[in-house]
């Protein structure tokens, strides 16, 4: 009976589970991802990003820069050298790895590691709301949480340059950190730093 049965087409098959026969392929969902450069190339990749009508975002901060002749300036230098965020299907990740200067992706161990839109929105608040400034990157020290303000709920490192109090907060996606300044008033000791205080109170009885 099998050798009278004409082998199911592809159009036969879809009908076949209920599907339609031009039913596009499924598309992937994009999601942002940290693109690394090559130094002092962030702007050429963001440039060329927008010309490929792909999302980019790419934060800076302004300093004043003295040129050799002795001029000074106001610039916008990238807030975290060798970096931009990208926002992609995962499934491109090829295409923007042939791009001229690119580097490749902040990785999590074997994978990209994608990016909420949450941490998005915060690094958009660093760049321009904020004025956040590059700082090196720190992993330990005095925790303080930010109470108040557009940055209410993030925790840092708290630390003073001259007479400002600032905080760094540290970025592991990509090993960076900013330096944002606060009021003493819109920052408090992080719950993990007052539990710390705690137990060695506790200790030193």
């Amino acid at each position: 009976m099998w050798s009278d049965m004409e082998p199911l087409s592809e159009d036969n098959a879809a009908l076949s589970h209920g599907l339609p026969v031009d039913a596009p392929a499924p598309v992937a969902a994009a999601a942002w991802y940290a693109l690394q450069t090559r130094p002092r190339h962030e702007k050429r990749v963001a440039q060329e990003l927008r010309a490929r009508e792909i999302e980019e975002f790419l934060p800076v901060h302004r300093c004043r820069n003295r040129w050799k002749n002795g001029v000074t300036a106001d610039v916008e230098l990238p807030l975290f050298p060798c970096y931009l965020f990208v926002r992609v299907p995962l499934c491109e990740r090829v295409r923007l790895l042939q791009m001229p200067s690119v580097i490749g992706f902040a990785v999590n161990s074997s994978h990209p590691t994608a990016l909420a839109q949450e941490d998005i929105e915060a690094l958009r608040t660093l760049s321009v709301i904020c004025r956040a400034e590059p700082h090196p990157f720190l992993k330990a020290g005095d925790r303080v949480r930010i109470i108040a303000g557009p940055l209410a709920g993030m925790e840092g490192i708290l630390v003073r340059r001259k007479q400002e109090l600032r905080v760094v907060l540290s970025l592991d996606f990509i090993l960076r950190s900013v330096a944002v300044e606060v009021s003493e008033f819109d920052i408090e000791p992080s719950p993990q730093r007052r539990s710390n205080c705690r137990r060695d109170a506790a200790h030193s009885r």
